[in-house]
């Protein structure tokens, strides 16, 4: 059986890496990190848009060694559709082999976590209001739509975004 491939998305402080490991965990899945927080927290906060092809490439590596482990679900705690969204809100553009591979590596189910949980300070992060992170939801929702991306979106605490998921997967089985 191929492997599953469900990426968690959405805006800052959403629950995406909370909800990434409990799932792996209970599907007995490989877990991804996002690259973004390991290439920032080695190169430092400042960067340029080339540096968002290099998280890119980064994050398809770590996918690729996710796979060969040879596990039934792979849950990524982000993908480049994230990073689409990322250069467009801070640089006005992407990069166009970022948007070739989002159109090449769809994966079977996105997640898209609502940001109705607490916004936690991080050094990574910027938008600690929540009209912004609502706006943003909104974009990544209208995203999904657009590309014709099999999704849900789940909220409320994470034993309720667990509920839908296991919901969502007895339902797609």
């Amino acid at each position: 059986m191929p492997c599953k491939k469900i990426v968690l998305i959405g805006v800052e402080s959403s629950g995406k890496t909370t909800l990434a490991k409990v799932l792996a965990e209970q599907l007995q899945g490989s877990y991804v990190p996002e690259y973004a927080r390991i290439y920032l927290d080695a190169n430092g906060l400042t960067y340029q848009q080339a540096d968002l092809l290099a998280i890119a490439k980064g994050q398809i590596q770590l996918y690729q060694e996710a796979q060969s482990k040879e596990q039934d679900w792979l849950l990524c705690d982000t993908d480049l559709l994230v990073i689409k969204v990322w250069s467009e809100q801070v640089f006005g553009s992407c990069d166009e082999w970022i948007i070739q591979q989002i159109k090449l590596m769809q994966p079977d189910l996105y997640i898209l976590c609502t940001p109705d949980i607490a916004w936690e300070y991080d050094p990574q992060r910027t938008m600690p209001h929540l009209e912004d992170r609502l706006a943003l939801h909104k974009h990544y929702k209208a995203l999904l739509e657009q590309l014709a991306c099999k999704f849900i979106t789940v909220n409320g605490t994470i034993e309720n975004r667990i509920q839908q998921v296991t919901a969502a997967l007895s339902n797609w089985e």
